[in-house]
């Protein structure tokens, strides 16, 4: 059978294998309004039946030597560099991506395997000293099942880069896409972990909505969460699985910054910014939703910046459209609402501002205020609001002026001065002459406040922190005598 055949997992999860769930669901494109599959939707049952099978088959995959693991994560980046046109078809029709960005989440999710297979082979212990004539260390040990629920603008890479490391630390993993993105975003990578040699029952998908989640949050053989998403929809999880004593990682949202300071290559950064913003719609937690820029240059720089928008129309992306749909019409009236209050209060509108069914277009606000919602609200859009500051502190005040805490720029001449001021700065990634939206499989991500519960994914101490529990072991060659 062909990889990744229709007939294969057509109104189907995967649940220790290719199965019918509770529901079934139409998978439609937000570019042409097509049906594209439909896939099968699960119940709390369901999902309980999957946990189940998970926690039976994790112990085995544990035992499994580390290279064994290693080498299942090695065989899948393998795969996904044979098979990566497939993924990028289903990312460009189910999740709207352009062409570019599709090859690139493509790309991400390989690395996030080679960087896998390696995380399973790291040291994974410490030797202690010990007042006693003892052997004292530190193992870490997998956590069992991780529960895994994952959006829909990045769907495959925001789920790999939580099942694939969970997986090669000896865990098994337990998926909950978005039902709008569970081809991509799910499905896909069962077919891949399968073909891999991953047993059965080791990993599931299984698509839902709200119930199907919190089947998954409250059951007691999970005793991790892995959530991107959000931040209303964290805060939930957050307060259900603290009843519970379970640990969460949360990836939320941002209300990412651009400090563009008076000695910059103006042109340069234009380039830059309106990649940050616009970039799959805007539709990326770190996109850049604040430009703060020096009076000097603000004219030029938004000149500049209404010039790029003018030139990326947004439309099919099966057309070579730099740009393609907003996810659904909530969204879209959701952006458009925020571009029309940030108006209404005095903005103006340089660039965009219109849209045709889902097809936002690229928009700059200039005059924008720190009371705008365009500057206090994540838009989730291809919005760029512009603001102007005439010193440093102003710019670093207006930064921080925000709950959220994801990923902040700073552009400047002196890339050393710019470091200076970032110190000031109040957030979980930080990029000197560079905008916000950048991830790498070997680096630590997360944010602050609002934006998450910090670095709970990239990189090898990042991964053994979410998907792995500490446990203190001590070795004596006889029983000590004690006065009892």
């Amino acid at each position: 059978m062909t990889f990744f055949a229709r007939e294969q997992w057509d109104g189907r999860g995967y649940v220790g294998g290719w199965v019918r769930l509770d529901g079934t669901a139409t998978v439609t494109s937000p570019a042409t309004g097509a049906e594209l599959a439909t896939i099968g939707v699960g119940s709390a049952a369901d999902m309980s039946e999957a946990i189940e099978r998970a926690d039976a088959a994790q112990r085995d995959w544990a035992a499994r030597t580390a290279e064994g693991r290693a080498t299942v994560m090695r065989r899948a980046a393998v795969l996904i560099e044979e098979h990566a046109d497939a993924l990028a078809h289903w990312l460009i029709d189910e999740a709207g991506s352009a062409h570019g960005k599709a090859a690139f989440e493509a790309g991400l999710v390989t690395s996030e395997l080679h960087q896998a297979g390696a995380t399973a082979l790291v040291p994974y212990g410490q030797l202690l000293t010990s007042d006693r004539p003892r052997l004292s260390f530190t193992r870490r040990r997998p956590v069992g099942v991780v529960g895994v629920i994952s959006p829909f603008n990045f769907p495959a890479i925001l789920a790999s880069r939580s099942v694939f490391p969970a997986l090669a630390l000896g865990n098994a993993v337990v998926l909950k896409p978005d039902p709008r993105t569970s081809i991509a975003g799910g499905l896909f990578l069962a077919a891949l972990l399968e073909e891999a040699g991953l047993p059965p029952g080791v990993f599931a998908v299984v698509p839902g909505g709200v119930e199907t989640a919190s089947a998954l949050v409250d059951h007691p053989a999970v005793p991790v969460i892995s959530f991107t998403g959000s931040t209303r929809a964290g805060r939930a999880i957050a307060e259900r699985a603290g009843r519970l004593l379970k640990r969460v990682h949360l990836e939320l949202g941002g209300n990412n910054a651009m400090i563009v300071m008076p000695d910059v290559d103006v042109a340069a950064a234009a380039s830059a910014g309106a990649w940050g913003s616009f970039l799959h719609q805007g539709q990326i937690c770190m996109t850049t939703g604040r430009h703060i820029v020096h009076a000097d240059i603000y004219d030029e720089y938004t000149s500049a910046l209404a010039a790029k928008a003018r030139a990326l129309p947004a439309a099919d992306p099966a057309s070579g459209a730099p740009l393609g749909p907003l996810i659904d019409a909530g969204q879209r009236d959701r952006v458009h609402g925020i571009v029309t209050r940030t108006v209404d209060a005095g903005a103006n509108l340089l660039a965009g501002g219109t849209y045709t069914d889902l097809f936002y277009q690229p928009t700059v606000l200039t005059e924008v205020g720190p009371d705008h919602s365009a500057f206090t609200d994540e838009i989730f859009g291809p919005v760029a609001p512009v603001l102007r500051f005439e010193d440093p502190d102003e710019a670093i005040d207006l930064v921080n002026a925000t709950e959220y805490g994801l990923s902040v720029s700073v552009l400047a001449g002196d890339a050393f001065r710019a470091l200076e001021l970032a110190d000031r700065i109040k957030s979980g990634i930080l990029h000197i002459n560079d905008q916000t939206v950048d991830d790498e499989a070997q680096a630590p991500f997360g944010g602050t406040g609002f934006s998450g519960t910090g670095a709970r994914f990239g990189g090898h101490e990042a991964n053994l922190e979410a998907f792995t529990d500490t446990q203190w072991v001590t070795v004596q060659s006889h029983i000590q005598q004690y006065p009892f």
